[in-house]
């Protein structure tokens, strides 16, 4: 019953009769003829009935379906330019599988705050859809581009007892008789270790982190892929993010045409997007910040606001490095050059959606990393690993973390991570 045609293989096989399965995203009766527009999936099918072709009880059907019935739909592929994908199914015969019975998300327009109330049902359209595909690509791209290098993937723990970041923004959980556990907001301490064992390595999965953020670039549960490189240096870790960030766009630019230009993506901002992308020092953007009427000065860590005026002034993403230590994390190496920065970078894409990467140098000296600790407040029991591989060999290592929900909002153009991810987290959505 069930060996049925997907429909993006129906250009092949015009003139063949076939049967697809698939959901009703539109009919439109008209006299003596019905057109039902199916998805199943993989791509949109215009399904054309013509009541003398078929029986009475037949064309009954025809008129009973509603937006998202499922149904098996047997007919002769026929090639129309017209409809999506060329080709039109003319109807043989039909049957109904699943009922659709006022079906809550119409063609009027609704709020986000139903349309995420139904999410497990807005997914279904067009636009959702189309995200969705570039989302794939964008995760299977990350995963070719460090396969392809050689780097090894490492799964690092969900449960940890050590803080990446600041830890005003971590989920706590109690851990059986060994005290508090919290929600990793990194893997990035672990994938350190593993970089002394393999070389080149990376982690790829969810992170959580408790902000109470209610702006259009923040999740509670985001993805982010974080590689770490022995021997690469600050300069190494730009140079690895700007052919990395260059290859994700590339490959959606190459294989999601159709779902970008669903979305309406003006393509000829990405193509932009090639190495070598600018690099500012900390220093010199605020300097830029202030000719442009921003308030800032020397020390803070750079907002939202300030993020987009300074990317407005470049055509790809830039890099902005060596940030004041005070505002960013402990494990970051001191520099040398200038004792209040750290070896550091943010790398801000273009059109207003500001960090999508945030890197640095580690520090690898052990007195130093200990000071920091200590500086934080952190207890010291719980990174004597992390300290560990300062003592037993310590090496000049780097990596960054990328977010995978504001790389693809970027690429889509789409304004909030929210939709972006099937079915996200925020501070105030928990369901479905």
């Amino acid at each position: 019953m069930y060996s049925a045609t997907q429909i993006r293989d129906l250009p092949g096989l015009i003139g063949q009769t076939v049967t697809v399965y698939g959901w009703v995203a539109t009919t439109r009766p008209k006299g003596k003829i019905a057109f039902t527009v199916l998805r199943d999936g993989t791509g949109y099918l215009q399904c054309v009935a013509v009541k003398q072709e078929l029986g009475e009880q037949a064309w009954e059907t025809v008129h009973q379906l509603t937006q998202e019935t499922s149904l098996a739909v047997t007919g002769e592929v026929r090639e129309d330019k017209r409809s999506p994908g060329g080709v039109e199914l003319g109807v043989q015969s039909l049957t109904i599988l699943g009922g659709s019975t006022d079906f809550p998300i119409s063609k009027k327009e609704h709020g986000t705050a139903f349309l995420f109330e139904q999410r497990h049902l807005w997914l279904r359209s067009r636009r959702q859809v189309a995200i969705m595909r570039i989302r794939n690509e964008v995760v299977q791209a990350i995963r070719d581009f460090y396969y392809q290098r050689d780097f090894t993937l490492v799964d690092t723990p969900l449960l940890t007892g050590a803080v990446g970041e600041s830890a005003g923004t971590l989920f706590e959980t109690e851990y059986f008789d060994l005290g508090k556990a919290y929600l990793a907001q990194t893997g990035q301490l672990y994938v350190e270790a593993a970089a002394a064992a393999l070389g080149k390595v990376y982690c790829f999965g969810p992170t959580f982190r408790a902000e109470r953020s209610k702006t259009r670039r923040h999740l509670t549960e985001f993805w982010m892929v974080e590689p770490e490189v022995a021997w690469n240096d600050s300069d190494d870790n730009m140079k690895l993010q700007e052919d990395f960030v260059s290859y994700v766009v590339e490959r959606c630019l190459e294989r999601c045409r159709e779902p970008l230009e669903v979305l309406e993506r003006d393509r000829t901002r990405l193509e932009q997007v090639t190495p070598p992308f600018p690099r500012v020092s900390y220093t010199d953007a605020i300097e830029k910040l202030k000719q442009a009427g921003c308030d800032v000065r020397w020390g803070q860590d750079l907002g939202g606001d300030d993020e987009t005026t300074l990317a407005q002034m470049f055509d790809r993403p830039v890099f902005v490095y060596d940030y004041p230590r005070e505002v960013k994390a402990f494990y970051m190496k001191q520099n040398p050059e200038d004792p209040r920065t750290v070896k550091c970078n943010d790398c801000l894409a273009p059109e207003g959606y500001g960090e999508i990467i945030g890197g640095s140098q580690r520090e690898d000296d052990h007195d130093l990393l200990l000071g920091r600790i200590r500086e934080e407040g952190l207890p010291e029991e719980a990174y004597g690993w992390y300290l560990d591989l300062r003592r037993y060999g310590t090496f000049i290592h780097s990596g960054f973390g990328l977010g995978v929900e504001r790389t693809v909002a970027w690429i889509s153009g789409v304004p909030h991570v929210r939709e972006v991810i099937a079915f996200p987290r925020m501070m105030t959505r928990l369901y479905p």
